[in-house]
């Protein structure tokens, strides 16, 4: 008896202590976990690509790379500086910034686009002109906000030949300069890997931010002139695969190449979860709002005057989310949370509605 009054007169793990509100966030910890744990799992479920051993490859590399490039002045040269000499074509694609001039500075030939058919879009023309003028067995499509380590394009190249791949999607590990990057951009990427399972879907999966393709089966479906008017080219590109019974995959290759993610690219790319049907894009938007009830209840353990609670559960997003975050930048997570919510809202309607949007001086 003295050790239940003890426990009692503290208020300490009581069944009367356990009121609503306590087991409201104890729910919600356990559905915020369940969450990052789908997310995280479909991420590792993407192909790892690592680095090469010494002496691995024998043969020159076939491959070179084309990166599209509208206003990417202090991107660009990053992005071609990062790749081997010689091997990369830039399409300015009527920068009006010294994108060609940092892009020649780096090393790359600089294509001029021509201005896009009607109706085209102006990324994958600018693909579409680059590859024309390249003989390479293998390309890769590059955007200008990726860099990568030395031997990521012998690696990437060795995975799909291994795999016999003809289309290889890769995600690179993503990086954030900015404060908003920093704050809203992981937890979007999260997010992301939550609505998208590679496994189930691989062809929503498929990324162009960097996209490695055989010469002759790209060739075969068309190239990106069959993607002119595919505002995600990307998806696009592995229906095409599909469609002509061609391997294609998705990988990650967070040791050989970075990318840097822009809070606006996760507005634009609600188009992608429009093309795969309303429940994947839904499912994101419902995990947002799902996490956006930190704030009330945390609010609500405070008027219950659960202070103990209360603090345990003002770190939750902190804790959980780190994976994403990286220690160092985890204490923003609470701020990703409500400012991406409003984004992730109005790229979803925009999307069902089929609004246009504008994006780098184009109507998209």
């Amino acid at each position: 008896m003295g050790l239940f009054a003890w426990y009692d007169s503290r208020k300490v793990l009581s069944l009367t202590d356990f009121d609503l509100s306590i087991w409201t966030a104890i729910g919600l910890s356990v559905l915020f976990a369940l969450t990052l744990l789908s997310s995280y799992l479909h991420y590792r479920a993407l192909l790892e690509i690592r680095p090469l051993k010494a002496g691995v490859r024998t043969q020159p590399l076939d491959c070179m790379v084309v990166i599209p490039a509208r206003n990417e002045q202090g991107k660009v040269g990053r992005a071609v500086g990062s790749l081997p000499p010689d091997s990369v074509i830039v399409v300015d694609d009527f920068s009006r910034d010294e994108t060609a001039a940092e892009a020649r500075r780096a090393g790359a030939g600089v294509l001029a686009a021509q201005e896009p058919l009607e109706g085209a879009l102006g990324k994958p023309s600018a693909c579409m002109e680059g590859a024309r003028v390249l003989t390479s067995r293998w390309i890769l499509f590059a955007d200008a906000d990726t860099r990568y380590e030395a031997g990521f394009l012998d690696a990437a190249v060795a995975a799909a030949e291994a795999g016999k791949r003809d289309f290889l999607s890769i995600y690179l590990r993503p990086e954030y300069r900015t404060l908003a990057e920093s704050a809203l951009s992981p937890f979007a990427v999260a997010l992301y890997f939550c609505g998208i399972n590679p496994r189930a879907d691989a062809g929503l999966a498929f990324n162009g931010q960097c996209v490695l393709v055989r010469r002759d089966p790209y060739e075969f479906v068309g190239g990106h002139k069959s993607l002119l008017t595919s505002l995600c080219d990307d998806v696009k590109m592995a229906e095409l695969a599909q469609m002509h019974r061609m391997k294609f995959a998705v990988a990650r290759a967070p040791r050989l190449g970075y990318v840097r993610i822009s809070p606006r690219d996760f507005e634009r790319n609600a188009s992608r979860f429009a093309l795969g049907g309303l429940g994947k894009g839904a499912r994101i938007l419902i995990m947002a709002m799902v996490w956006a009830l930190w704030l009330p209840m945390l609010l609500w353990l405070l008027g219950e005057q659960r202070r103990a609670a209360a603090a345990i559960f003002f770190f939750v997003p902190t804790v959980f989310l780190a994976p994403w975050y990286g220690a160092a930048r985890a204490l923003l997570a609470p701020f990703g949370i409500y400012t991406l919510l409003p984004t992730l809202v109005r790229g979803t309607t925009d999307a069902l509605l089929h609004r246009r949007v504008e994006w780098k001086g184009r109507v998209i």
